[in-house]
């Protein structure tokens, strides 16, 4: 949020704050937060990288497309293990997570 908007809204008594401030969440709970999200993206661009559709990765997992749809979006239901598990099933090595732990995330729009 730009600057200027911010200190409007503060001034009109507002509280700006993130998705993290609202759930009132720990800062241990927010790096495993940002962490599950950056495996995640990791996740997609591995496969992007590798040239590879989301069937071909489930096939490859002996899953389904919308299971690895739900990995990439770090579904609830998606385990960190699961996310691990999956990279380096497809290649990924320990330095290729920690560049991807290391990365700035991507911003989304709401």
């Amino acid at each position: 949020m730009r600057a200027d908007r911010r200190r409007r809204l503060e001034r009109a008594g507002w509280t700006v704050g993130d998705a993290g401030d609202f759930l009132h969440l720990t800062d241990e709970e927010r790096r495993f937060v940002d962490t599950k999200l950056a495996l995640a993206e990791g996740l997609r661009r591995w496969r992007e990288q590798l040239g590879m559709t989301q069937t071909q990765v489930a096939k490859r997992f002996g899953s389904s497309q919308s299971r690895v749809a739900k990995m990439e979006a770090a579904h609830r239901t998606v385990s960190t293990d699961l996310l691990l598990k999956s990279l380096f099933r497809l290649g990924a090595n320990q330095r290729d997570i920690a560049r991807f732990l290391n990365q700035k995330p991507r911003v989304h729009a709401a």
